[in-house]
């Protein structure tokens, strides 16, 4: 049966047609009747439906039947029956597909489904060319040796850079021309003959010798009936119902209550077998015994003694962005507790760990791949499981190295050691490649100077198609970097970038003084260079947002104990004299004195209370999705 399986996945930019390519696929195989068949028909959460993105890796099965006698010449493929990976001139083959996200942020979603497959489509948008992406998923796919079939999509546009896209695909892809396949996803124009190159190149999924049960778990999700659903490649063996399992990573036995297929909807079977792609309902409700990359195999051979060679796993993501998330109502903390779990569940790239403000009450500080990353959960946090919550400024990690000759890794500014005790800092530095027309080259240098980026190479990918590389700090892109490098480059430009390392910087807490109280939910890093002008932002920002009180309210900010900004938000006034009428102004004048009196013995005992709704605001115009 293994030789009739095809295991692959799509990769491409963000918006270059995969989830239009996988609409069309299930169309011509026959998997979703036509009636059925809706724009984004595999995207099921309404967040990728409304931004029109895929966020989360969606497999389906597909069954196909390859006849060289009907499609061999008009695909101009007149000998693949002859070729190795195919049977015979008409066969039944059964089409893993699974569709991957394309921003940056979801690049661990993708690199969990090449783990998973044989081969790969990687997608180019013919108007839009190679772009940062595009290359990202290139690399990661050859990583993993797979077969790269490139596609050119979106040919009914008509492109007037038809030819040239097509040769930095041949460039990047080192193949011939006439290997690049001509494809329109929205049409349907030559998806059929991608079909036939599927079955043709990509390599059937390798037959196993022992016959012992080796699976990997890609993804899960949580279905409270069934308990966690792991999604599974199977590598050797079968696996079948109510067999007893054992997850080698997390030494969790535990017997099965469904196998499936996706077709994209969940489909019982009998058993899973070598090749093939599928689900296991493990009947368990805790989410922590699943861990993405667990090797699954039988009890039984454990019982015996079986020597069984586990997965390597995946390579654990580090979060490099943080914020703190805290429930608006305190009663809703355990229920936000087990959506994290779940959530976590289905998302191994999600990092959270418990944390109490003291004027929001306890929450999580949760990490991040990235600021899309971080704004997708805040929204299916709201969506999924109906939570209402207040999340901080998102910060990166920095590496304090202290005087002791120890270090120790922050993510929460509130957590800084103060400055005595601290030797060095560090920052996480990240390599961007910036693809672009050389038109805008000059443009994006000046950009780039603004936000701490150090050119490092400079070259010409194909005719006037630059990549530029950049060495900067993480913590720039947090701000509007995309949208300035999108408005620079009137939208041609596109960014990616990889982890580093740590590097040192000249940074500074900055610390938020209100009526005289240091309020560390506020604190802030910002760098040096930046000091007086991010402490008068923000004062400024303060005085506009904390309500008025009976007393003067001054906002100071500063760091090491030198005062940078400061701002006071007035008291508020009562007429305490509206009552009177004629006589002396010194009757006036007395009570106004009281008033004043009483004002200052206020505000030398009173302290300002920020309610939730004040901290909503403070961060509501950088975070808000």
């Amino acid at each position: 049966m293994e030789s009739f399986i095809r295991n692959f996945v799509i990769i491409a930019h963000i918006d270059h047609g995969k989830s239009t390519l996988a609409d069309r696929l299930l169309e011509i195989t026959n998997t979703i009747s036509t009636s059925k068949l809706v724009p984004q028909f595999l995207d099921k959460m309404n967040l990728e439906r409304e931004r029109g993105i895929t966020i989360k890796m969606h497999p389906c099965r597909m069954l196909y039947h390859y006849d060289a006698t009907l499609y061999g010449h008009e695909s101009g493929f007149t000998q693949l029956d002859h070729k190795s990976n195919v049977n015979s001139s008409s066969s039944n083959y059964i089409l893993n597909l699974i569709d991957t996200p394309g921003h940056v942020d979801f690049q661990y979603e993708v690199s969990r489904a090449l783990a998973a497959v044989e081969g790969a489509i990687l997608l180019v948008d013919a108007t839009q060319g190679i772009q940062a992406q595009t290359l990202g998923n290139l690399y990661l796919a050859k990583l993993h040796n797979l077969k790269i079939i490139p596609v050119l999509n979106k040919i009914d546009l008509n492109s007037p850079d038809l030819d040239k896209v097509k040769q930095e695909v041949c460039d990047i892809t080192e193949v011939n021309a006439e290997d690049v396949l001509m494809i329109s996803a929205k049409t349907g124009r030559g998806v059929r003959e991608l079909l036939d190159k599927i079955i043709s190149e990509i390599p059937p999924a390798k037959k196993d010798d022992q016959n012992i049960l080796r699976a990997l778990i890609f993804d899960s999700r949580y279905d409270p009936y069934k308990g966690v659903l792991v999604y599974i490649r199977v590598f050797e063996g079968t696996i079948s119902k109510n067999e007893e399992i054992y997850l080698m990573r997390s030494k969790t036995k535990t017997k099965i209550i469904d196998v499936g297929i996706f077709t994209p909807e969940l489909v019982k079977k009998d058993k899973l077998s070598s090749g093939e792609i599928g689900w296991v309902a493990t009947g368990l409700k805790e989410p922590s015994f699943i861990k993405v990359g667990d090797t699954l195999t039988l009890w039984s051979e454990i019982e015996k003694g079986t020597k069984i060679e586990p997965f390597p796993g995946y390579q654990e993501p580090q979060p490099m962005v943080f914020a703190g998330f805290y429930p608006e109502n305190n009663d809703d903390f355990e229920n936000f507790a087990k959506a994290l779990s779940k959530l976590k569940l289905n998302d191994a790239s999600l990092f959270y760990e418990p944390e109490t403000n003291e004027a929001l009450g306890r929450g999580f500080r949760l990490g991040f791949l990235g600021i899309l990353h971080y704004e997708i959960i805040s929204l299916r946090l709201q969506q999924e499981f109906n939570l209402n919550i207040i999340t901080t400024t998102p910060t990166v990690p920095y590496k304090i190295n202290l005087k002791n000759q120890t270090s120790i890794i922050i993510n929460n500014p509130a957590d800084f050691p103060s400055s005595g005790l601290i030797e060095t800092i560090e920052e996480p530095y990240i390599e961007m490649e910036i693809l672009s027309p050389n038109k805008y080259l000059n443009a994006i240098i000046k950009l780039m100077a603004n936000y701490r980026g150090i050119q490092t190479d400079l070259k010409t990918l194909s005719g006037e198609l630059l990549i530029t590389k950049y060495e900067m700090p993480l913590s720039e892109i947090l701000l509007d970097l995309y949208d300035r490098l999108k408005s620079v480059s009137s939208g041609f430009a596109s960014m990616n970038y990889k982890i580093i390392g740590y590097r040192q910087t000249d940074v500074k807490k900055m610390d938020v003084f209100i009526h005289r109280e240091k309020i560390e939910s506020l604190s802030f890093i910002t760098p040096n260079v930046n000091l007086y002008s991010k402490a008068r932002d923000f004062a400024q920002k303060l005085k506009n947002i904390i309500p008025r009180q009976n007393f003067p309210v001054a906002i100071q900010i500063g760091t090491e104990g030198e005062i940078l900004a400061r701002e006071t938000i007035p008291s508020l006034k009562k007429d305490v004299t509206g009552y009177l009428y004629g006589g002396d102004r010194t009757r006036k004048a007395k009570l106004w004195a009281k008033q004043k009196r009483g004002k200052k013995r206020l505000s030398e005992f009173s302290r300002v209370h920020l309610s939730p709704d004040v901290y909503r605001n403070i961060f509501l115009n950088k975070n808000k999705p």
